[in-house]
């Protein structure tokens, strides 16, 4: 174990636990601190070592592992004990914008630490395993020097200096994430309301959904060229769709505020002249909505 690199783990909801058991299973030394210490029993009684308090917790070893909620939580827990992050890394395994992300890194660099920024891309069941991952930015010598260590968690995929890179690309894929998983329920609903469970619908939902990735690989060029030829699909097809989609809703007596919200952006692609364009040409819509 003396080998081990040292880490001390701040916050043990779910995540922080099993990221502190992932380290100890690694033969790692954990030092824990949580505001709730009795979250901290069975760690301790794993092998953890509870710190009484957050200065003594940063004291303990350079390597900091932040599982909070937030970037607040984080300026709450650290603020009044500033000085002592003199020294430190903190790898911000909090969900936040890139922007906060940035500031952080300043406010951090500012009392004498370094940061980097994490973007966990794994449920806490999924924590050790090598098949997971987690977006990482922020210094790259400070990436280097703690890459095993962090490896023990997930992979890892560095993704530069910005510190709110690890950010943005996290909150893209929840963006994704909870879209799809959102419009998922509520096809399940509309089944269900037709006397189809969630479990016959299963293998269809799952067919659509792997089909998926093909279509984002034939988009993502024409994407980037701005190329939104309509000679495969076509915005003005794609309303006629979606009211489809939205009447089958209404007529099945479930709510239609998705399918209503999914027609609308459709609409103003249509409005701003797009009909005989791909639905791609919605990101035009996108753009022109940024304040």
């Amino acid at each position: 174990m003396g080998d081990k690199q040292a880490v001390t783990v701040i916050g043990l909801g779910p995540m922080g636990q099993a990221m502190t058991r992932a380290f100890l299973a690694a033969g790692h030394p954990v030092t824990v601190w949580n505001r709730t210490a009795s979250k901290a029993d069975e760690l301790v009684a794993d092998g953890a070592v509870r710190a009484d308090t957050i200065e003594a917790a940063l004291a303990a070893n350079e390597l900091v592992v932040l599982s909070l909620t937030d970037y607040a939580a984080m300026y709450a827990l650290f603020e009044p004990v500033a000085a002592a992050l003199a020294g430190r890394v903190v790898v911000n395994l909090g969900s936040d914008t890139p922007e906060q992300a940035r500031k952080a890194a300043e406010w951090v660099g500012r009392h004498g630490g370094r940061q980097l920024t994490g973007g966990v891309q794994s449920p806490p069941s999924g924590i050790g395993s090598p098949q997971m991952s987690t977006f990482y930015s922020g210094p790259a010598d400070v990436f280097e020097a703690h890459r095993d260590t962090l490896a023990v968690l997930t992979g890892t995929d560095y993704r530069g200096a910005d510190p709110g890179l690890a950010a943005l690309l996290y909150q893209l894929q929840m963006d994704i994430f909870w879209t799809s998983m959102l419009s998922a329920t509520h096809a399940l609903s509309v089944a269900r309301a037709n006397g189809i469970s969630a479990e016959e619908f299963l293998p269809y939902a799952s067919s659509t959904a792997a089909s998926v990735p093909d279509f984002l690989a034939f988009y993502a060029p024409r994407l980037d060229a701005d190329d939104h030829s309509g000679d495969v699909d076509n915005l003005a097809m794609g309303v006629a769709s979606v009211e489809h989609v939205l009447h089958t809703t209404r007529d099945s007596g479930v709510d239609t505020a998705l399918p209503a919200a999914v027609l609308e952006i459709f609409r103003r692609g249509i409005a701003a002249g797009h009909g005989k364009d791909s639905f791609t040409s919605l990101t035009e819509v996108f753009r022109s909505s940024r304040g």
